[in-house]
């Protein structure tokens, strides 16, 4: 066994010159030039997220400008007294503070203290403060004389993820840098030249889906890739890599997109059962989902394929999949995902929510048939459903007149001889046969097969109804409807005054003189478009109310106003009032 002690990679790899820092070429050369036309500034601020190269490239820059013997390209020597000290960690002129746990008005004074102190070897004492968002309000209000003006052999450099958190009197007194995300690319060519200076075997694949998983972060993408190394004996997979991040595999999704593609909604449900019983996590497998849509959307474009961040061989899938299906599809499914990740936190059985935001899926290119394909409305039709039977056995107050009786009979008979018709486009209600008009038994209202069955016995389908509409035919039923409903008192007064007006080939309007008419059209609205539809045969009519602006009730003016109008349009009652020596509070 070697005596040397093991260092994870984050520590062993970490950027020792500007070259070695991994996906910041701009702003690294943006520093070797300041350093060599010896343009510093007394205080930067590099932000970024996590593990981008922040307090790295803090520590190399202060390297640089204190090396005695730079390069011709800018670099530190790594030789010198002042290179070898800050190499060693003995250098007193680079002063690290960790402003996470040293946030206090105290800690920033004997940081201040210190500022004072001129270099022993080098031209510069360089003060690294991380995570300065953390400072506390005090703390920063101390620290902006001494940012605002050091000794010229100071020079301040602060890191933070969350510049927003820095107060802007700091901001304003600091260079700013913004570190860039790695990208998957750059990170899968650093872990590679990781792997072969280990000695460890791996792929692209693997490596694509470390690069991956730490999203951005190069510090986070070598951990990752330690841990699989170690979990892997040295030899990484694709296979070993998936098993050992727990990350679901990009088969599964293109597998679910060809089940969407046919409409195939078991096969989409078997698929989402296989990855629950692996151990994912729901909404990690729905966010997946979205990511690969995501995926499809860009691939399907040869202008935003660069956007995907996969290995070529994945793109290539990704391609291919893309042109076999309607960029509309890929629009809808990413709004349905979306929703279902919004909705997942307060659904109390989230699977149901899963599994149907799979069936909408599958049904995007293969939409159900009338009614069923408004069941996300909140106006579905539900004509020919009957309600349960009443145990009712009272002698009824009216009877069929023999001309009802004659049509309904004859309904009945063209439905059931007619052997090559399709069936019927509504589902009616038989009535009992009669003897004499009178009933012994109770009204059958439940709905019989043989009712939407045709001679072959296959159920027919439901279909809605949309028969030529009129205006005068909407005017019979609204007086119908009045003189059946007295009890509806205000909808009825709107009703008797409002006359509806004909919009389209099947909307009304109605204006009407008051907002409380207006919500009582609409609060009844669900129940008059189902009277009208049903007795004019029409499943498509609107009905809108609306205020007539015109009309003088529309006024609807606070106690002081109406009592201040009616005085200037009444001569005799402000009279009154003046006379009265009276005022209006």
């Amino acid at each position: 066994m070697s005596e040397t002690p093991y260092i994870v990679s984050a520590r062993k790899y970490r950027p020792a010159t500007f070259k070695s820092v991994v996906g910041q070429a701009n702003l690294t050369n943006t520093l070797k030039n300041a350093i060599d036309t010896q343009r510093l500034a007394q205080a930067y601020l590099f932000c970024g997220p996590r593990g981008v190269g922040k307090t790295s490239c803090a520590r190399i820059f202060a390297k640089t400008i204190n090396c005695l013997s730079p390069t011709p390209d800018g670099e530190a020597c790594g030789v010198c007294e002042s290179c070898r000290a800050i190499e060693e960690g003995n250098s007193f002129n680079i002063i690290e503070l960790d402003a996470a746990s040293n946030n206090s008005v105290e800690n920033i004074r004997n940081l201040t203290e210190q500022v004072n102190i001129p270099p022993s070897v080098g031209k510069y004492r360089v003060f690294i403060i991380d995570e300065v968002h953390m400072l506390s309000s005090s703390a920063f209000n101390a620290f902006l004389k001494t940012l605002e003006e050091p000794p010229k052999y100071v020079i301040f450099i602060l890191a933070t993820t969350e510049k927003h958190k820095v107060i802007p009197t700091i901001l304003s007194r600091c260079q700013i840098y913004d570190f860039n995300r790695i990208t998957i690319q750059d990170m899968v060519d650093h872990l590679q030249y990781v792997a072969d200076t280990e000695g460890i075997t791996t792929d692209t694949p693997s490596l694509n889906v470390i690069a991956r998983k730490a999203d951005g972060a190069m510090r986070d993408a070598l951990s990752i890739f330690d841990q699989v190394a170690a979990s892997s004996g040295g030899h990484i997979t694709y296979e070993r890599t998936l098993a050992s991040l727990n990350v679901l595999d990009y088969d599964f999704y293109f597998r679910l997109i060809d089940a969407f593609l046919a409409g195939n909604v078991p096969e989409a449900l078997l698929l989402y059962k296989e990855i629950r019983d692996r151990g994912f996590d729901t909404l990690f497998f729905i966010n997946g989902l979205s990511s690969h849509v995501r995926d499809l959307m860009v691939a399907y474009s040869p202008q935003t394929v660069s956007l995907l961040e996969v290995a070529d061989d994945v793109a290539a899938k990704y391609i291919d999949q893309a042109k076999r299906m309607p960029v509309d599809w890929l629009y809808a499914a990413l709004k349905i995902l979306n929703d279902c990740d919004f909705k997942y936190r307060t659904a109390s059985n989230k699977q149901i929510l899963t599994e149907l935001t799979l069936v909408r899926l599958c049904q995007l290119l293969n939409p159900p048939t009338p009614p069923f394909d408004r069941v996300d409305s909140d106006n579905i039709p539900l004509r020919g459903i009957a309600t349960p039977p009443q145990p009712s056995y009272a002698t009824p107050t009216s009877t069929p007149s023999p001309q009802e009786r004659h049509e309904a009979d004859k309904q009945i008979e063209s439905t059931t001889d007619n052997t090559t018709a399709e069936p019927p486009a509504t589902i009616h209600r038989r009535r009992p046969k009669t003897n004499g008009g009178n009933t012994t038994g109770p009204a059958v209202s439940a709905i019989r097969l043989s009712d939407i069955t045709n001679s072959n016995g296959s159920a027919g389908q439901l279909q809605q109804k949309r028969e030529p509409v009129t205006l005068e035919g909407l005017l019979n039923y609204w007086q119908q409807f009045i003189q059946d409903n007295p009890s509806q008192q205000i909808l009825i007064s709107a009703m008797r005054k409002a006359v509806p007006t004909m919009e389209g080939p099947e909307s009304f309007r109605v204006m009407v003189d008051h907002p409380a008419e207006r919500q009582a059209f609409e609060s009844a609205m669900t129940e008059l478009l189902d009277y009208f539809r049903s007795r004019l045969n029409n499943d498509f009519i609107t009905i809108t109310a609306e205020v007539d602006p015109d009309k003088e009730s529309l006024k609807q003016l606070p106690p002081q106003e109406l009592l201040k109008e009616m005085l200037a349009k009444n001569e005799q009652l402000s009279s009154f009032i003046s006379s009265a020596d009276m005022e209006i509070i």
